[in-house]
């Protein structure tokens, strides 16, 4: 027996032959929608629980993430900047830069480049899908499709360079190779910056952070959510935190990006050109609970998505490097809080969980 979105009891609903059948046509969300469907399948509709807990957690629009304008780093301005970090930090574990050196065009080509494969001919779209997690590119719709109690509405093409900063653009698909090899090169940037500030933001000399690797195991993740019928009953990105230590994200207009702060979710508001940082769960760690890990999410809506994300994860190739709580930082006011973390672990982890159980702070927790 099976309870639907309506909160009607329905009998012999097969829910693993749904998710078999869909993930068998190796065309996503976006393969449903290009077939016409005027009602989600069930797979994506949110349990009664779920809806209901939306009255719990109000959105609330007329506050915005802190905006930080980078344009004064080379200036006087450092010292304020820093500031503008940690406050963010500690407050809501997100913020938006701007001014921040990547080139708009850089980051609308990503945008675009999403765009066309996602709307690419099916059979060169299904020669990347997989759900192997050892392939370093690779195309397909939820990670947890097979273990979450409800599939969220999204599409998802990624490359992999967690245990490797060399990429071979031909593995690359030929429709986003170039924008997808500038965006990385970019990123990796403007995250040694983001991570010499939040280095400076905790005390510490500017290249701590970068000094014990937090800005390797790097990966591009470029999800497209299509224009959903009925957005009310789906979910884009099931609310979750980042198990990694640094996230940065560019978004297109359309919006839908949620954050939780002060039991309300927060509108992320797109900045054009701007960039949308926020704390992982090993920023948290490492920072021994100074820097917060927040809870996001994403909601679809009528109009189609993109975004493209850089996500920075540590070390994680050979020789292991374990992460806890940055001795300097310590004190017998402030004793660690968390035990060490191997990131090869905590990232295999997170792919043998639901998004929304993934491994938790709690698990490291002394």
């Amino acid at each position: 027996m099976e309870i639907t979105g309506n909160g009607k009891m329905e009998f012999d609903y097969d829910r693993r032959g749904e998710l078999k059948a869909f993930d068998d046509t190796k065309l996503g969300v976006q393969g449903l929608v290009q077939a016409g469907v005027a009602n989600i399948p069930r797979m994506f509709i949110r349990s009664p629980d779920e809806l209901s807990e939306e009255l719990h957690h109000s959105s609330t629009t007329h506050i915005g993430l802190p905006v930080i304008d980078l344009g004064s780093l080379s200036t006087d301005g450092r010292r304020k900047i820093v500031d503008q970090f940690r406050s963010a930090s500690e407050e809501w574990g997100f913020f938006q830069v701007i001014n921040h050196g990547i080139p708009s065009g850089v980051l609308n080509n990503m945008i675009n480049a999403v765009r066309k494969f996602n709307e690419l001919d099916i059979d060169v779209k299904k020669e990347f899908y997989s759900r192997d997690t050892s392939k370093r590119v690779r195309f397909n719709s939820n990670h947890d499709l097979f273990q979450s109690q409800r599939a969220d509405w999204r599409d998802t093409f990624s490359v992999s360079l967690l245990r490797s900063d060399h990429l071979d653009p031909a593995e690359l698909p030929a429709i986003c190779r170039d924008e997808a090899v500038e965006f990385i090169d970019q990123i990796g940037k403007i995250a040694d910056t983001l991570f010499e500030l939040l280095s400076e933001a905790l005390g510490l000399k500017p290249d701590h952070l970068k000094s014990i690797e937090c800005n390797k195991g790097r990966s591009l993740v470029c999800h497209y959510y299509p224009a959903c019928p009925e957005p009310e009953l789906a979910m884009g990105v099931t609310q979750h935190t980042d198990n990694t230590f640094l996230t940065v994200l560019v978004e297109d207009e359309t919006g839908g990006l949620q954050v939780l702060h002060d039991n309300h979710w927060i509108d992320v508001q797109p900045i054009a050109g701007g960039l949308v940082v926020n704390i992982g769960d090993l920023l948290q760690i490492v920072s021994n609970d100074k820097f917060k890990s927040n809870v996001h999410r994403v909601v679809p809506s009528r109009l189609p998505r993109i975004s493209a994300i850089g996500f920075f994860a540590g070390r994680v190739a050979p020789p292991a490097r374990l992460y806890g709580p940055i001795k300097e930082l310590l004190s017998e006011e402030n004793p660690p809080k968390y035990k060490e973390v191997l990131v090869s672990e905590y990232v295999a982890r997170f792919f043998n969980k639901r998004l929304h159980e993934k491994p938790s702070l709690e698990d490291y927790r002394l």
